[in-house]
């Protein structure tokens, strides 16, 4: 039996000063159907050092399953986001259940960002913006113009540009949920 991919996902977040800003689409399809179009694919996580603010592409119970343990390594880490992704990315590499699952993460907090993946990928991107997921191209493009306006708060940008990713990516929807920190 053919396996059919599951496709969804535009998360992006911005960084306009020490603000930061990271929302996602709600779509959800399988194979040609879009299954949901409300899913919420990002959350925060509060640490001893302020907000960390993360998104996730790909199966939302593999993703759900690497908050969880994100979040231990972020307590294990008082709060350390370079370690705690770090850590999580040798973890979900080498681990016999881990790494079997599909997702990706964008995490970030007012000093840094960074996408983790299963093969052991940690990236820091250069620059203000992450993003990840089908549409995550689109939504880069336009908040790299956006972020020209200064007068645009992070928030704001990361709205305007999902907004533009979804009448683009077929697997993004108009329903965008967006966190702040």
């Amino acid at each position: 039996m053919k396996q059919v991919k599951i496709r969804s996902t535009t998360v992006l977040g911005v960084r306009r000063g020490k603000n930061i800003a990271m929302g996602g689409d709600g779509q959800v399809t399988f194979g040609d159907m879009a299954f949901k179009q409300k899913a919420v694919k990002v959350r925060d996580f509060d640490t001893e050092k302020g907000k960390v603010l993360g998104g996730f592409a790909g199966a939302a119970a593999d993703a759900l399953t690497l908050f969880e343990k994100f979040e231990q390594k972020l307590e294990e880490y008082e709060g350390d986001l370079q370690r705690s992704v770090v850590e999580l990315a040798k973890e979900w590499r080498t681990d016999k259940y881990l790494r079997h699952l599909e997702a990706m993460l964008a995490l970030m907090d007012k000093n840094g960002s960074y996408i983790v993946s299963g093969d052991g990928n940690v990236i820091e991107p250069d620059g203000p913006i992450i993003s990840i997921g089908s549409g995550g191209g689109f939504a880069q493009s336009a908040a790299a113009a956006y972020l020209e306006n200064k007068s645009l708060s992070a928030s704001e940008v990361v709205k305007k540009s999902l907004k533009i990713a979804a009448d683009l990516c077929i697997y993004t929807n108009d329903s965008i949920t967006i966190l702040e920190a």
